[in-house]
């Protein structure tokens, strides 16, 4: 009897033993359930789960208990990289600049800090480009928290504390670019960098573009102003562009003249992705004002026929409370059903057979 009731014993001992571990078995295996995302026919993104242990009941072990999965978050506009990726996009220089590159695995700085787009909406497209932000705080300010995300946003390279500033617009949904410190037609440049100059050797404006290249990092690449001293000199242009096609990154070209074969071109040869527009939205001769530009630019994309390719185009302007106040009201009339879609500028780029071989060198999961 003593050694029955010690075999008894060591069962129910065995037994509890038994029965612990199942639980805690079977709370790992719902942990890891929950961890990898199973029942949901695609990988969400999640904040961690905290499970606080003290609560939770046990209830018998003929009941199954559905513990409460963390709440969904909505898709970024932008591409998630882990910080090991980002950083292989950064080249330290021995001078200590930090310059874009394209990374070992292929990514290019001018996808990877693109907006993304729903590519299924309406078929015309519209963009908006914000050009010189950074001389006015108060109105880069108001650009960046007012505009809609869509709105892509080009910052002078001098603009105190650029980095934070490209930061905000980013977290507001905004693509970024730079514009290109090059000397104009009068002479005048960005105040702050020395500008690209014909009259420099290559060297020393490739120099500058590189300063002008580490102000600040997560934008897709120049905007050039066009015409001008520096656009129309291809002895100064061709190794700008092949710095700027090198280093991953894409150019747009502002200008309103047919005077456009040096910059495309090169960009076509060199393998950098390009825009181009010719709608300034803001000249001061015009006599609409911004939104009827936009209304017109719209119509013109909008029309439609049976053999007719969808049109797309994207229109600047000037940072300037009158166009915000334009671009926000003309925005809300937009938000009604439409035939066009309002998209970053990323959504008019050109990338020709250089240019695509680049982008065919990156891993699927990484292309557009």
């Amino acid at each position: 009897m003593a050694a029955a009731g010690r075999k008894t014993g060591k069962h129910r001992a065995n037994g509890g033993l038994i029965a612990a571990y199942s639980l805690v078995l079977g709370l790992v295996a719902v942990s890891a359930l929950l961890a990898f995302g199973v029942g949901s026919s695609t990988p969400e993104a999640a904040e961690p789960s905290v499970l606080p242990v003290a609560n939770l009941e046990v209830e018998p072990s003929h009941k199954v208990v559905a513990l409460k999965l963390p709440p969904r978050i909505a898709p970024s506009n932008f591409r998630a990289q882990a910080p090991a990726e980002s950083a292989e996009m950064i080249e330290v220089t021995t001078d200590g600049l930090r310059l874009p590159r394209i990374s070992s695995v292929g990514w290019m700085p001018w996808i990877a800090n693109s907006r993304r787009f729903d590519p299924s909406g309406p078929p015309g497209r519209v963009g908006l480009l914000v050009i010189d932000l950074g001389a006015s705080e108060p109105l880069m300010r108001r650009a960046i928290e007012e505009l809609p995300g869509e709105v892509s946003l080009a910052f002078l390279p001098g603009t105190p504390d650029l980095p934070r500033w490209l930061m905000r617009a980013r977290e507001r949904g905004h693509e970024t670019y730079l514009m290109l410190p090059a000397e104009d037609a009068s002479g005048l440049a960005e105040r702050g960098l020395k500008p690209i100059e014909t009259s420099a050797d290559a060297p020393e404006n490739l120099r500058r573009l590189r300063i002008a290249m580490a102000r600040a990092e997560g934008y897709v690449g120049f905007v050039v102003r066009s015409p001008g001293p520096v656009p129309r000199s291809e002895a100064t242009l061709r190794p700008l562009i092949r710095e700027i096609a090198d280093r991953g990154l894409a150019v747009v070209e502002i200008n309103p003249t047919p005077d456009t074969a040096i910059v495309h071109r090169l960009t076509v040869e060199l393998g950098a992705g390009y825009a181009r527009s010719t709608n300034i939205l803001d000249y001061r001769l015009a006599s609409d004002g911004v939104a009827e530009s936009l209304d017109r630019l719209v119509a013109w994309i909008g029309e439609s026929g049976p053999e007719r390719t969808p049109r797309h185009a994207f229109g600047v302007m000037q940072p300037d409370n009158g166009a915000i106040d334009a671009v926000v009201a003309w925005h809300r009339r937009l938000a009604a059903p439409t035939t066009v879609s309002l998209v970053p500028i990323i959504g008019h780029f050109e990338c020709r057979a250089a240019c695509m071989a680049r982008v065919s060198a990156q891993p699927a999961q990484l292309r557009p």
